[in-house]
């Protein structure tokens, strides 16, 4: 069909559909977050125009059905909404426009530009929420994702397509170890979420953590914590179908969301406005159905994939509250935060000991592994005996091991730290691993050539 006749036919189906009878609701009441509207036919996750002709509609998605009610939730402010107003139904689902003009951009929760610059030309349309790859037509996780980290790379070791949490109380140091993760993830592309963010956090985040250089290949999705709850809750859908469309073109993608909690506490405000019961400290049952709907969309796909780094909060340093328990549960790993590091100066505040991957087995060699063992069974005995040591009851000699990780703690310290500004290379990062191995444990036998012991040193 010429292209000309093609936009005549679109514009025909328009003037039918806008020729048509028009189905409308009216609000009937307006209860906290919930909107409710009667008169009208929609099912969950249908979007709504509520307001006047001629008036610029709020839209709202209904996300619960009653006989005869729709319980909606607005995806705008709420204010001047009243008895009576008229609601028309406005499109079956939420979408978003993706395409691979998005990198460098920043987004709101919703995926529209935040940055002051117009939509890119040939974006296309997908919808929001979408299901993940089958099980069994996934790709297997075996090959190791370097981020930069050194303590991450050797200790805490990623693979592409792992999903695993930063699990940590307030002001121990998340945003900062996810910037160095965004500039030194070696990933094809990076997709930032910051859900519920401080507002006045954003800018600095963007423009002294993330840099020029991390931003040229990531897309960020932005929703403060002054936004509607609904739109806190799409961001992280936003973010992951972003993922997808450059997951589905066969790249390696880093998707990072801080923080998976707000996400919850999101889906809690929703859930309970619109009546649902609380049950575990007060989060409703439709929160724990959300988390693995949310994080199985991450993990590697048919072809391409998804390295998912959540940051889950933890409420007082509760690491068994129920979001942190939940996620815990689904993802392929945790790194634990320690605020008593964080306290000391220590950078990043890793708790090596409190920290796994459940996929370092299959992303290392033995040498490494044996290596990693070495170090960690050290820290272990230090961590057990330094309350001895602290009071000056601890005598030289007791256990080798002990005196070893005393001795060799200067080393360790510099292994396990590192500068927000430095990026750590893979391969040095395992060679230094290898000399402190050899520092802790001097009888266990060298599984590596003279040379690797020689960079390590």
């Amino acid at each position: 069909m010429p292209a000309g006749l093609e936009a005549l036919a679109a514009r025909v189906a328009a003037a039918r559909r806008a020729g048509g009878p028009l189905a409308l609701g009216v609000v009937r009441s307006v209860t906290g977050l919930a909107v409710e509207v009667v008169g009208l036919t929609a099912g969950v996750g249908e979007v709504l125009d509520i307001g006047h002709e001629g008036v610029p509609p709020v839209r709202a998605e209904v996300v619960g059905v009653r006989a005869g009610v729709l319980a909606c939730m607005p995806l705008g402010m709420a204010d001047g909404l009243a008895a009576g107003v008229p609601v028309r139904r406005s499109a079956p689902r939420l979408t978003v426009r993706v395409g691979d003009a998005l990198l460098g951009r920043v987004l709101d929760g919703l995926g529209r530009p935040l940055d002051g610059a117009p939509v890119p030309a040939g974006l296309a349309e997908v919808p929001l929420e979408a299901p993940p790859p089958p099980a069994l037509q996934r790709q297997r996780v075996c090959e190791p994702l370097p981020l930069g980290v050194r303590v991450l790379d050797t200790l805490v070791p990623a693979g592409r397509g792992q999903r695993f949490g930063l699990f940590a109380g307030s002001g121990v140091g998340k945003s900062s170890l996810m910037s160095m993760v965004a500039r030194g993830a070696r990933a094809d592309v990076v997709v930032l979420a910051l859900v519920g963010e401080r507002g006045r956090e954003v800018r600095e985040f963007l423009e002294d953590d993330l840099g020029p250089e991390g931003l040229a290949r990531s897309v960020v999705v932005v929703a403060t914590s002054d936004e509607p709850p609904l739109v806190r809750l799409k961001a992280a859908a936003t973010a992951t179908a972003i993922a997808e469309h450059f997951r589905d073109q066969g790249l390696d993608v880093v998707l990072m969301m801080d923080s998976l909690t707000r996400v919850a506490t999101a889906q809690r405000e929703i859930g309970l406005s619109v009546g649902e019961p609380p049950a575990t400290r007060g989060f409703p049952p439709s929160v724990f159905a959300l988390l693995p709907r949310l994080l199985e969309r991450a993990g590697p796909g048919v072809v391409g994939s998804i390295t998912g780094i959540y940051t889950v909060l933890v409420d007082g340093d509760d690491h068994d509250e129920p979001v942190a328990d939940a996620a815990r549960s689904i993802l392929d790993g945790h790194v634990v935060l320690d605020r008593k590091l964080a306290t000391a100066g220590h950078f990043p505040a890793v708790d090596v000991l409190g920290s796994v991957s459940r996929v370092a087995s299959r992303v290392t060699t033995a040498e490494q592994r044996a290596d990693a063992t070495a170090v960690r069974r050290a820290l272990a005995a230090r961590r057990d005996a330094q309350d001895l040591v602290d009071v000056g009851a601890y005598v030289p000699g007791a256990d080798p091991l002990v005196d070893a990780a005393l001795a060799a703690a200067p080393s360790t310290r510099a292994f396990l730290t590192q500068s927000v500004d430095s990026l750590a290379d893979p391969d040095t990062s395992w060679a230094a691993l290898s000399g402190l191995a050899r520092l802790l444990d001097p009888d266990a036998p060298s599984l590596h050539g003279g040379a690797h012991q020689g960079a390590a040193a």
